[in-house]
């Protein structure tokens, strides 16, 4: 989240992160707040660390956006966590490069890739999708093929419960309830006060988050085969 803080006199944009996170029992709950006008492997690395420091033993998937130097924060403070790239913004940058006459035939010709039923017909649908458009659009393909093994881990699980790991769209729904309010106030006086009206409107907004996932029960049964010895069913 993009807020106007006034910092040594002047108006900055800074942005504001956020962790959200799905417990045992399928409620939600935002881990963390950090306001910062640069980012990079370092800060991603300093906020993992921070909360194993303060609690979080284990992270059984992370979905991402593909923020640079994100993934491998994860991987390096926990180092059996499977990391999903959000699927639905591969999508949008995958558009990125597409003239609009072509879009919809394109995202089309996509599907069959993250609609598969294994990893295999994956990378099946992903060759034929270079082979039609890799004259016109050869980055696409690339873009995918060069971050695989992080775009199919959800393709592991039944399509009920790929809905809950695929897409960071949990978090982008929060954002966007918290941007219409910081759209209201204009700019803040200190990063103090940013701090303070988000933690008020996040504390808010969780009393409401007292009902499980959608399918939570399935989802964790299957990730405690898939993640064997690692859930503690308390």
């Amino acid at each position: 989240l993009v807020v106007k803080v006034r910092d040594e006199g002047t108006v900055r944009n800074k942005s504001v992160y956020l962790a959200l996170g799905i417990k045992l029992d399928g409620t939600r709950e935002v881990l963390g707040l950090w306001i910062e006008q640069t980012e990079g492997a370092k800060f991603w690395l300093r906020i993992m660390n921070e909360l194993r420091s303060r609690g979080v033993q284990d992270i059984l998937i992370a979905c991402c956006d593909g923020l640079k130097g994100f993934p491998e924060a994860i991987e390096a403070a926990f180092p059996q966590t499977v990391v999903q790239t959000c699927i639905v913004h591969l999508l949008r940058n995958s558009l990125r490069y597409v003239s609009y006459k072509d879009r919809r035939e394109v995202a089309k010709d996509l599907k069959p890739i993250y609609t598969a039923p294994n990893r295999e017909q994956a990378k099946a649908a992903l060759h034929e999708f270079d082979r039609k458009w890799k004259d016109r659009y050869p980055l696409i393909a690339r873009g995918w093929e060069a971050n695989w093994e992080r775009v199919v881990p959800f393709l592991d699980f039944p399509p009920e419960i790929r809905k809950i790991i695929y897409t960071t769209n949990a978090i982008e729904s929060l954002n966007a309830s918290i941007r219409k309010m910081l759209q209201r106030r204009g700019h803040f006086p200190t990063d103090e006060a940013v701090m303070k009206l988000m933690y008020l409107a996040l504390t808010n907004m969780e009393k409401r988050w007292t009902r499980s996932l959608r399918n939570w029960n399935h989802a964790l049964g299957q990730f405690a085969v898939f993640f064997e010895g690692r859930l503690s069913l308390i």
